[in-house]
Order: C-alpha cells, then sequence, then structure tokens
C-alpha cells in the first residue's frame, strides 16, 4: 500500500471552489486502512443555500440553455473524453474511496463514461410534437414543448459513486438542467475530481454546483424551496424523509431505494454456470450494490449442491486492499457498515440459522468481511427480510414454483431479481410475475446505460439509464396557436 498525499477538497459553487462558511470539515476514511485520505468542506445550510441560488441564477440567465441542444452534447461528449483519458487516475482515486479493488473501480469509470457518451447522443433528440385542432372554421395548431425540469438536488450514496452521480448529471445535462451535487460524507472524493472535469469541459459556471458534508447538508437541500427536482439514491428510510423534505413547495421526486433481490433457480438451470453468476451478484462489490441478489430460492432437488457450490465460490475470491491485483473483493465501506453486516449475520445464526462459509470478520485493520452464505434461515427471519448491504446470502429450498415466487414477491422491496433455467419460455413467465424494476434470466448483474433501472413497491419512484432517465427531468409544455381568424 503506498502512501498518498491527503486529499483536501471545497465546495463547488458558482464555477468556483470554496471552503464552508463554517471552516468545518468532514475527514475522509480509507476503508481498507482505516487511515484519514482526505479532508473535504462540512457545508451549512448557507453554503446549500449559496449552491442553489447559483444553480438558480445559472438556470435563469440560459447559461447552458442559450447553447444549442447539439452543442451541449458536444460538450457532454468532452466530459466523457476527459474522464476516459483520466480512467487509472478515476480508478485509483475510486478505489481509495471507496474500497473496492482498482480493477472493478476501472469498470465503473467505464461505465461512467458511457453515461455520458449516451446521453451526449440523445442531447439533440429531445422534442415535442404537433397536432391540428379545432373545426374547419376556426383552425388551431396545438405543439408541446419539451423543456427543463428547472434546479435539480442530487444526492447519491458512497457504494459506486461515480456511476451514481453520472447517472443523474448526465441526462439532467443532456435536459438541460442546473444542478446542486451532494455525495455521500463516506465517498465524495470522485465527486470533486468530476466537478473539475465538468468545469474543464465547458460546462458554464454555477451550472454544477456541489456540495459535501453529512447529514444535515442533505437535507437542507431536500428542504430548499429553490429547488425544483430531487433526485436521490440511497436506502429507503433515508427516501421517506427525502419524500416528506419535498412536500415544502411540491418538488417533483426521484428514488432509487434499498432491495431484497431475489433468485429463484429451478431443477433444470446449469448449475455450475449459475453458482458463479449467484456469487458475481451477491458478492460483487462486498454486496454493497442495492440489486445484489441476496435471497436464494433454489428447488430442493438442486438446493444443497448449489449453496455448496456458491459457498466455494465465495472462498475462492479474494478479499484484500485496492490495489492487490488478486483481490477480487475489498472491504466494506466503514466500521458502522462493518458492525451492521456483522450483526444480522449473528442475530441469524441466534436465531437458527446455519453458517455455510464466511461469516466472521477478516484480520484488524480494515473494514474486512468475507463473502457469506446463510443456510436454514425462514421466510420471518430479520436477515432474510432486512436489507444487508453485505457480502451475505440467505438461502431456502423450494417445492412449488408458485410457492417460491411469492415468497420472492414478500418483501417491502422490489428493485431487482433473476431466475435460472433452460426453459426460457418457463424464465419469461417466472420473470413477468416477480414484482421488480428489473429481471435477469440467467444472469442476475447485467444491463447498462441502454436498459432502465428503478424499483416497484419501496425500491423507488422513475427511473435511470435510457430514454426514460431524460423524462425525470424534463417538463412537457403545451402551446396552442390560432391559425383562422
Amino acid at each position: 500500500m503506498a502512501d498518498h498525499p491527503v486529499v483536501v477538497g471545497k465546495l463547488l459553487i458558482d464555477g468556483d471552489w470554496v471552503p464552508a462558511t463554517s471552516g468545518r470539515g468532514v475527514d475522509v476514511i480509507d476503508p481498507g486502512t482505516e487511515e484519514v485520505i482526505g479532508h473535504v468542506a462540512d457545508a451549512s445550510a448557507a453554503d446549500v443555500d449559496a449552491a442553489v441560488r447559483a444553480a438558480r441564477r445559472a438556470f435563469d440567465e440560459e447559461r447552458w440553455q442559450r447553447l444549442s441542444s447539439a452543442q451541449r452534447g458536444i460538450v457532454l461528449w468532452r466530459v466523457a473524453d476527459l474522464m476516459a483519458s483520466r480512467a487509472e487516475e478515476l480508478a485509483r482515486l475510486e478505489s481509495r474511496d471507496v474500497g473496492m479493488p482498482v480493477s472493478q473501480a476501472a469498470l465503473m469509470v467505464a461505465e461512467a463514461v458511457n453515461q455520458f457518451r449516451y446521453y451526449a447522443g440523445l442531447a439533440d433528440k429531445i422534442h415535442g410534437s404537433t397536432v391540428d385542432l379545432g373545426p374547419a372554421e376556426r383552425r388551431m395548431h396545438g405543439a408541446t414543448y419539451r423543456e427543463p425540469v428547472g434546479v435539480v438536488a442530487m444526492i447519491v450514496p458512497w457504494n459506486a459513486p461515480l456511476i451514481a452521480m453520472s447517472m443523474k448529471l448526465a441526462p439532467a445535462l443532456a435536459a438541460g438542467c442546473a444542478c446542486v451535487l451532494k455525495p455521500s460524507e463516506e465517498a465524495p472524493l470522485t465527486a470533486l475530481a468530476l466537478g473539475r472535469i465538468l468545469l474543464e469541459a465547458g460546462v458554464p459556471a454555477g451550472v454544477v454546483n456541489i456540495v459535501t458534508g453529512f447529514g444535515p447538508t442533505g437535507a437542507a437541500l431536500a428542504e430548499h424551496p429553490g429547488v425544483d427536482k430531487i433526485s436521490f439514491t440511497g436506502s429507503t428510510a433515508v427516501g421517506r424523509k427525502i419524500v416528506a423534505a419535498a412536500t415544502g413547495n411540491l418538488k417533483r421526486v426521484s428514488l432509487e431505494l434499498g432491495g431484497k433481490s431475489p433468485v429463484v433457480v429451478l431443477p433444470d438451470a446449469d448449475i455450475d454456470a449459475a453458482a458463479v453468476g449467484i456469487a458475481v451478484g451477491i458478492f460483487w462489490n462486498s454486496g454493497q450494490i442495492c440489486t445484489s441478489g441476496t435471497r436464494l430460492f433454489a428447488h430442493e432437488s438442486v438446493y444443497e449442491k448449489l449453496v455448496d457450490a456458491i459457498a466455494e465460490q465465495g472462498r475462492s475470491m479474494k478479499v484484500g486492499y485496492g490495489t492487490d491485483p488478486d483481490a477480487l473483493l475489498g472491504p466494506l465501506i466503514s466500521r458502522r457498515q462493518l458492525d451492521r453486516v456483522a450483526g444480522f449475520v449473528d442475530r441469524g445464526v441466534d436465531a437458527g440459522a446455519r453458517i455455510v462459509s464466511g461469516g466472521k470478520r477478516l484480520g484488524e485493520r480494515g473494514f474486512y468481511y468475507p463473502p457469506t452464505v446463510v443456510a436454514d434461515v425462514t421466510p420471518a427471519m430479520e436477515i432474510v427480510r432486512e436489507e444487508i448491504f453485505g457480502p451475505v446470502l440467505c438461502a431456502m429450498p423450494f417445492t412449488d414454483l408458485d410457492d417460491a415466487i411469492a415468497l420472492a414477491n414478500d418483501t417491502e422491496y422490489g428493485l431487482a431479481g433473476s431466475v435460472w433455467t433452460r426453459d426460457i419460455a418457463v424464465a419469461h413467465r417466472v420473470a413477468r410475475r416477480l414484482r421488480a424494476g428489473r429481471i435477469g434470466v440467467n444472469v442476475h448483474r447485467a444491463g447498462g446505460v441502454q436498459m432502465p433501472v428503478g424499483g416497484y413497491k419501496q425500491s423507488g419512484w422513475g427511473r435511470e439509464n435510457g430514454p426514460d432517465a431524460l423524462e425525470e427531468y424534463l417538463e412537457k409544455k403545451s402551446v396552442v396557436t390560432m391559425l383562422d381568424r
């Protein structure tokens, strides 16, 4: 582990990097070493107000909208080019910030680049429609305009910050909005790096503002009357608070929230391939992905073999520091998250669950927890019902497919899921019955910027990715013109 200088970060407000008015800051901790690697500003309500006002001025003065949609697309493409040219630097920063291996962080950077390229291409394809109105003697022309919603507050989590930011900023900027971004206090460093890239690419001052800080910073942003829309990714509990805060001026809200995604394995599935895919679907990024497949429902005829195979896959995944070229998994983000994950597993064991693999903290330094498979669980157990956000798979056998689907849907969440079978017709019948926003067939972690993602039930409102994401940042206006007098 090479020594690195401590990163010092300020707030980005109206194109300038400024300190917090209070002078307070936030220490950023490397989750692999528990060392301080950064110190960023802790924005107060006054700082948030300054950022929102800057975004409002930029929007009202049309600093961004006065560019043609094609010109905005060129700037977004330039953002992607700059990110791609600094991919290694960004990957290493993301790795230190979050803990994931550099090789996985590099994939995250590539996907973030794809976000900006995709919406650069869509920027000049936002259009309305026309229609003839009225009787023959009183003709009118009707037209619809697609216009940016205004000032957007964006609050993103710590588990994959660069992708989460790009999934919001790219479509919002393509739509013509002005933005105030608040990254997690636990992983803010790539947000500041992205802010510098946006300015360098030619995004005008005030169009993207970045405020760092703890929960009160996000609360001040969510409540601010100058914000027209909030886009939030995070826990369902905080999502409810965002909704409550938005009622003051009836902000538009989009949410991507928690998940407890089911994995349904039928008896004809390719068990060896399923074990590999399911292991990736739960253990990747140390289980800190909201769509992770955390609840396994396997037919009783393949249950034991599959559980053992997934556990073996987990044992074969080296857990280590981000720069270790052999590491497939890194640490959890914080001591609090480590204690949370370990607590769920310990209480599950107390309730009668059996640890097949993993289940104990690794080492004394860093927040490492191994891939863990838990069997002998019941659908009513806390470990099965609550989002753990760690590398923990709960396995349950089934005999009747209808019962398995009912149990898969027996959750307040509905973000993702997967079904594993060689029978494609059955796969699609099951996919239609699973109440979730994204279903994989013989794959769990899949998709890309082209495919919409979002939740059913308490996993969120709205969609990100694809053309659907643009709709979250647009208003539709009707204009009617009298033609005959």
